[in-house]
């Protein structure tokens, strides 16, 4: 580390980066272990050896070539998770065809909207998932779409005649790594989402990097719950498992927390995924204790704070003493900060880690730009491999994102501690404001969660006449039949926050409004409580 005084610190290290595209680094696992697993669909009862999984993505690959696609083509996914999903990911990758993921989510408006915006020409899309026809939504937007020449449905046999698709002979043209090979669409709480454009280097180093700090062999096999369609799926966990010669495990098409801990016991995944909300809620099934978790070692969470008495269960009953918590976006392709492997309770629930090698990461002033004292709360800035290339064919938006160093500007509220673990304090549109108060609802939420009656809670600002905002807690009771009322937090806060961090409003809810990616959507219970 780099940066004593003020909030600057540089991830040093003695690994290089890796230079390869996606396929020439999954080409050199499958050399080095063709016989060790390396994709189990659960689910589905199906598993592939290296051999297998590379032999597989070469066909596909073919398929792609003798239908027409090209470098630089855009291929779209939008699917839940499954086995074609990973098969296309590396395929797309191996042509040098750009993979745009689509949220499962999205319906026929938002579908259209991406379709559109990026040039999609080919769509791999599921049949149908809980209340998402898929096909029917794709007909529904097809006229408006001109530029999409197929569709085709994962378990159906438009799927099964795509993959028997000869190549013509055809052979993927050269490839750098610095070419795009992925574009995300951000969840734009504000208009239309934005496409984050990833290359082959940004995503291939974070997998891996990611995979270093948790001590990734071939021997690991990844429980992988979280949506392939997102970062924390096909980025920290598909490549952070092949750059490694690790099996990645699919416990089921999305998330279901008997699955998973099925899964890891039936496996002997040594490593699980998942967002807070996703281990706590494993963590309450009631047959809980029956399931040997026995073989885990580590794993990841991200997407949102965890509650320190989470943590404790996690590393505790579940056996994940190496658990590691990423910080990260899309566009940073996405972690920037992670805690290692031996850092203790407070390290692994107060902050986000420190950077990550090859990574740099400061705290700024939002209104000057200039660099805060470490201690300092301030937006958090990342630059490195793994800033995105750009939101796709929006410039103006890429340049309000990325300066003209080439930071990336998250929008995050940090404080970099003098050790140079960070702290996420909020984010810049969250924080508020209470009579010319700043307050910090990460901080009210952390002291909260220490409330008995409390399983789960949010705080946002809503408007107040005569404060400007007020501090609303949105609560999720541990015994829904006697929720805490207001009087009972009151009295919890008194005299242990400051009084203007006091919750002066209590929303009871039986679950919060998420994103597919398991983040809490706070301009929704904003928008819900603001009369």
């Amino acid at each position: 580390m780099t940066g004593t005084e003020t909030s600057y610190a540089h991830g040093v290290a003695d690994t290089p980066l890796l230079g390869d595209t996606i396929g020439a680094d999954l080409d050199r696992a499958v050399a080095a272990w063709p016989d060790r697993e390396a994709l189990v669909d659960v689910a589905g009862g199906r598993r592939w050896t290296y051999a297998e999984f590379g032999a597989a993505v070469d066909r596909i690959a073919g398929a792609l070539l003798g239908s027409g696609v090209r470098k630089g083509d855009r291929v779209g996914i939008w699917a839940v998770n499954c086995p074609e999903w990973v098969l296309v990911q590396y395929a797309t990758a191996r042509i040098g065809a750009v993979m745009v993921t689509v949220n499962p989510a999205y319906r026929s408006h938002e579908l259209a909207y991406v379709l559109r915006q990026s040039g999609i020409s080919t769509l791999f899309a599921s049949l149908a998932h809980r209340t998402s026809d898929y096909r029917a939504m794709v007909e529904e937007v097809r006229a408006d779409c001109p530029g999409l020449r197929e569709a085709v449905y994962f378990g159906d046999a438009s799927w099964e005649e795509f993959a028997a698709r000869p190549s013509g002979g055809l052979v993927p043209e050269p490839l750098s790594a610095d070419e795009p090979v992925n574009i995300q669409y951000t969840s734009g709480t504000t208009g239309f989402p934005k496409g984050a454009t990833l290359s082959h280097h940004n995503i291939l180093n974070n997998g891996y990097f990611v995979g270093e700090m948790i001590a990734y062999t071939e021997r690991d096999r990844i429980c992988v719950p979280v949506p392939f369609y997102h970062c924390f799926g096909m980025v920290m966990g598909n490549l952070a498992a092949t750059s490694h010669g690790a099996c990645i495990v699919i416990p089921a098409p999305s998330f279901d927390p008997a699955a998973t801990l099925r899964a890891v016991q039936e496996e002997r995944c040594t490593s699980l995924y998942g967002v807070p909300t996703m281990f706590i809620a494993e963590l309450d099934l009631p047959d809980f204790a029956s399931y040997d978790l026995s073989s885990l070692r580590t794993g990841i969470m991200a997407g949102s704070p965890c509650p320190v008495e989470v943590m404790k269960r996690v590393v505790a009953e579940m056996n994940m003493t190496e658990v590691s918590i990423c910080y990260g976006m899309t566009e940073t392709s996405p972690v920037s900060t992670q805690t290692r492997r031996d850092d203790d309770l407070e390290r692994r629930t107060g902050t986000v880690g420190r950077v990550l090698p090859h990574v740099e990461v400061k705290v700024v002033d939002p209104a000057s730009g200039l660099t805060v004292p470490r201690g300092t709360a301030g937006e958090l800035c990342t630059r490195g491999y793994g800033v995105m290339l750009g939101y796709w064919d929006e410039p103006e938006k890429t340049a309000e994102a990325v300066d003209a160093g080439r930071w990336m500007h998250t929008g995050d509220l940090a404080v970099m501690r003098e050790d140079g673990y960070v702290e996420i304090v909020g984010r810049i549109k969250d924080m508020i404001i209470r009579g010319g108060e700043n307050v910090y609802p990460r901080e009210i939420e952390e002291f909260l969660h220490g409330h008995p009656g409390i399983a789960d809670v949010q705080v946002v600002g809503v408007p107040d006449e005569r404060y400007g905002e007020e501090v609303l807690a949105c609560v999720i009771p541990r015994d829904p039949a006697a929720p805490p009322t207001l009087d009972d937090i009151t009295a919890f806060c008194r005299d242990r926050l400051a009084h203007y961090k006091v919750p002066r409003r209590v929303e009871v809810l039986a679950e919060f409004p998420m994103t597919v990616s398991g983040k809490v959507r706070k301009v929704e219970l904003r928008e819900r409580y603001r009369e």
